[in-house]
């Protein structure tokens, strides 16, 4: 167990990816620099309902370990941050400090070792090297895991238009060959309203 910064948000992030993210609240401004000085990270959790900039915004309690790996300060004035998810978490407990940042004490989730993608998926992966690419920075430049399922399970997720719920259960499913189906099994749904 350990205590880190949440970012509650309305996406899901899960290990080896990315996210891109403008920061403009002080309270996140100043979990950036208390980021950066210590070499931890903050955990990412999805909003279940509410507002991100919303004090009392109701979050799942399954989100992402993510660490700062780039930053810059933008022609706009605000802080941009890029972070890469680490490790799935559960939090355990929570509690808001002054300046209005929530923190948390979260365990690790055991992850499943990696498991060759299967033949019958090889067209997802095939999508999500066309997705990568058409994105540009910073995804073309990701390192790829292509046969990997939860790999590009993981990245399926958090880059197609699905709906936040259907990305929690996702990041939730531990399997990553139950993971593959049940997103393709949303895919298909999606297409087919």
């Amino acid at each position: 167990m350990r205590t880190v910064p949440l970012f509650p948000l309305n996406t899901v992030l899960f290990p080896g990816g990315l996210l891109p993210l403008r920061i403009f609240e002080t309270r996140y401004i100043d979990m950036v620099r208390e980021c950066m000085r210590s070499g931890d990270g903050f955990v990412v959790v999805a909003i279940r309902q509410g507002a991100e900039t919303a004090a009392d915004a109701d979050f799942f309690e399954i989100g992402t370990r993510a660490e700062i790996i780039d930053w810059e300060q933008r022609a706009d004035g605000l802080l941009g941050i890029l972070a890469s998810g680490r490790e799935r978490v559960r939090v355990l407990s929570h509690q808001r400090r002054p300046d209005g940042l929530l923190v948390a004490e979260v365990a690790s989730l055991e992850e499943w070792p990696p498991v060759e993608l299967p033949v019958e998926y090889a067209s997802l992966s095939g999508l999500l090297d066309r997705l990568l690419e058409q994105l540009g920075a910073p995804w073309s430049h990701l390192e790829r895991s292509i046969g990997d399922a939860a790999w590009v399970a993981g990245r399926l997720v958090e880059l197609l238009p699905l709906d936040l719920r259907i990305k929690q259960e996702l990041l939730e499913e531990d399997d990553p060959l139950q993971r593959l189906q049940r997103l393709r099994a949303a895919m298909m749904a999606a297409q087919n309203p």
